[in-house]
């Protein structure tokens, strides 16, 4: 599953934190106070160059806030978003624009994220127009190698069509099309796979490893499917409420999982051997709470069997557990 890098890192997120401001109440005003919504609140992580790390999940735990603040699409609270090394936060002018040329994005829904009123061939020419990058008809053929890459073929075919008129796999091969047609080095895929067909979802994941074999792509890779993360990821990192909660590599957290929150969501996920004798079974209480009043503590204590006092008063810390793999947990201190 994993291969040797070089060694450099494409990505790395230190600290990250993302807090939305609330619209303020009266009893805010009274009490002169500003609550925020904080949905990403101190993520480290990296991606190596030529590897891909899954980022998984359930909803509404900041997997896609994470991802919308590395291509700058939301603006971080605090820390650091590092693409090979430079500082995003530092620079501008060509080379904030070069070094977004670099990092490309798949977004969930593909019949919202493409234009309904445009042409397929027009969407994915669309970044070389705008990056002013050949003239119209050098364009136009590397549209058409786009699609021709994702395997919609023959491309000339596609190239008129609308998106309405494609199936739901075809749309999202469009959507990669257009992220990959600049030649990326990283690719944000956020949960490319969740909203097409089943009997699709197999071929989109294939498509995604050959593309990184192809054009050495740097990945994040966001999803709640645990499955799909298993298929194409090198390291795995596990977030619930908008931290971290184990991250390593993809054979290690899943054979050895740590968190009671990672053994609560390998547990999930259907097997031939439903028993899943390796992982020790954590039953969460509850739902997740009530993102605008976070837990005190580790967040995950009002949910876990196993949560102590200290779970319920300190933040744990990151505890080395194995090579390259961590857990944020008290029970490990």
């Amino acid at each position: 599953m994993s291969r040797a890098t070089s060694g450099v890192e494409a990505l790395r997120i230190e600290d990250l934190k993302v807090h939305y401001p609330l619209r303020r109440t009266l009893g805010d005003v009274l009490r002169r106070q500003q609550r925020y919504l904080k949905a990403v609140d101190g993520v480290t992580l990296s991606v190596p160059e030529g590897a891909v790390l899954a980022l998984v999940g359930e909803s509404g735990s900041g997997k896609t806030t994470v991802a919308r603040a590395v291509v700058g699409l939301v603006k971080p609270t605090g820390g650091r978003v590092l693409l090979w090394g430079r500082d995003v936060a530092t620079l501008k002018g060509k080379e904030l624009k070069a070094l977004r040329r670099a990092v490309q994005m798949v977004f969930q829904d593909p019949s919202v994220s493409l234009n309904p009123r445009m042409k397929v061939g027009d969407q994915v020419k669309y970044p070389l127009d705008v990056n002013s990058i050949g003239a119209p008809e050098e364009r136009r053929a590397m549209a058409l190698e786009a699609l021709r890459t994702v395997g919609l073929t023959p491309p000339e075919e596609f190239y008129n069509r609308y998106p309405h008129q494609l199936s739901g796999g075809q749309r999202q091969r469009v959507a990669i099309a257009r992220a990959v047609v600049l030649k990326p080095r990283l690719l944000i895929a956020d949960e490319p796979i969740s909203n097409i067909d089943v009997s699709a979802r197999a071929q989109i994941l294939g498509l995604l490893k050959g593309l990184r074999e192809k054009m050495n792509l740097s990945m994040l890779y966001i999803t709640h499917d645990l499955s799909s993360a298993w298929a194409i990821a090198d390291s795995l990192a596990v977030m619930y409420l908008g931290k971290l909660v184990e991250y390593g590599p993809t054979e290690a957290v899943f054979n050895d999982p740590r968190h009671p929150y990672t053994k609560a969501l390998l547990q999930a996920v259907p097997s031939l051997d439903e028993r899943k004798p390796w992982i020790e079974i954590v039953k969460l209480k509850g739902e997740i709470p009530d993102p605008l009043n976070v837990p005190s503590g580790c967040r995950l204590h009002p949910r876990c069997p196993l949560a102590t006092e200290k779970c319920k008063l300190e933040d744990p810390p990151a505890v080395k557990v194995g090579e390259n793999h961590w857990v944020y947990c008290h029970l490990y201190a």
